[in-house]
């Protein structure tokens, strides 16, 4: 069912087919059904829901996926030949992506065969495609290593023959944002095609790669959920989202809230933890220990915000670290009820800072009330030792026995 109000830059997010192709990683049916239902409810407007080929078990998720009526479209992933197209019969999806390798490196010694032997395969098979009642994608692999000139032959073929779409995909992640501007940039001055992002994470770029698309005239792009998907994944849905929102002003049509709950499903899902700074979606992007940026969100959060985290569901997190200053020491103590006393603060500061360097971790409530009631003591003492010295500063950074 295809979702008739579409934002300008469409999403076709492949956490089911290029996602679960991660190394190890094996959805369930039920959660595959899941995965699509959350990508739904968030807006995602299309989505490549597996790979036909693969067998009965694989097509029979594809067509529970396709039966649920989701207002989004649905996509296929098939080899560019006969056997894949028509594994793809009654699977109910709304387009197929046809691969086939348009690198010399992989026309020759992966295909063993030649470019006029892929061009025929374009004609050919999109055309029979086509009269399936499919809509179709050319689906480029190893463009990013394809000559220019040969990659616009391609589109051409593909658009003679009826296709509606063009992927241009970084098979093995070497691209950086200038090369994929000339490239989408020739590409939309010569095709009258849409054409589609699918970028790799192999040096980090993927987001920035599909960025650089956008801007250069992509009309999609593939994302998957926490970056999910070969080697070092594919761009995250989250990062693009957002990136493209704020960066680029433009609106993917995402229900951003709903991200980090989607988040939650695929990391259970896929077995592969979140990193704890993963930008968006990582339980740690939105905490805050050192000082000076304490001292500013208490002040104004936008001192210190790139990103507001009420737009993924999230609060700024403050806490009390090696690096926090009085003021995060003055009310983390707040909470407990006490109201520390000047002279209070660079003692307790110089525990906090040993106590963390040992445990890794932020002190725990128990914890500040045992450093504060060993401060206080050891003030106790001192007051009687030494009546006139009129108060007690402790700035050594020796641990006090707890």
């Amino acid at each position: 069912m295809v979702n008739q109000s579409r934002p300008a830059v469409i999403i076709d997010d492949t956490t089911l087919r290029d996602g679960e192709q991660s190394s190890g990683v094996a959805f369930s049916a039920e959660e595959k059904l899941q995965i699509a239902r959350q990508l739904a409810a968030i807006g995602v407007p299309e989505l490549e829901i597996g790979i036909p080929a693969m067998g009965d078990e694989e097509r029979e998720v594809m067509r529970a996926i396709t039966g649920l009526g989701l207002p989004l479209s649905t996509l296929a992933w098939c080899r560019m030949h006969e056997a894949d197209l028509a594994a793809a019969a009654g699977t109910g999806v709304d387009m197929v992506d046809l691969s086939i390798s348009v690198s010399d490196q992989q026309i020759e010694h992966k295909l063993r065969r030649d470019r006029r032997w892929v061009l025929r395969q374009v004609d050919t098979m999109v055309r029979r495609a086509v009269a399936q009642g499919y809509a179709v994608c050319v689906g480029c692999e190893d463009a990013s290593r394809a000559d220019l000139d040969f990659l616009v032959r391609v589109g051409e073929t593909a658009a003679n023959a009826g296709a509606r779409r063009l992927r241009f995909a970084d098979t093995v992640g070497i691209l950086e944002p200038s090369a994929v501007q000339r490239a989408f940039g020739r590409l939309r001055a010569a095709l009258d095609l849409e054409l589609e992002m699918h970028a790799h994470d192999d040096f980090g770029l993927a987001t920035a790669n599909t960025l650089a698309a956008v801007a250069a005239g992509a009309t999609h792009i593939n994302t998957t959920v926490n970056g999910l998907g070969e080697r070092a994944g594919n761009a995250p849905l989250e990062e693009c989202a957002l990136a493209l929102k704020h960066l680029h002003g433009i609106d993917t049509g995402i229900d951003t809230r709903g991200l980090p709950a989607l988040s939650r499903l695929v990391e259970e899902a896929s077995g592969r933890a979140v990193a704890w700074q993963k930008s968006i979606v990582g339980a740690g992007v939105f905490t805050h220990e050192a000082g000076i940026h304490v001292d500013g969100l208490l002040k104004d959060s936008r001192n210190y915000q790139g990103l507001d985290p009420l737009e993924v569901g999230k609060q700024h997190q403050l806490v009390l670290g090696k690096h926090s200053g009085g003021r995060m020491l003055r009310e983390a103590y707040r909470e407990l009820n006490i109201e520390l006393l000047d002279w209070q603060v660079p003692a307790l500061l110089s525990q906090v800072r040993v106590l963390v360097t040992a445990t890794k971790r932020s002190p725990l409530p128990d914890e500040l009330m045992d450093l504060y009631m060993a401060i206080d003591a050891l003030a106790s003492e001192a007051a009687v030792d030494a009546p006139g010295l009129g108060g007690f500063a402790c700035h050594t950074a020796q641990p006090i026995a707890l």
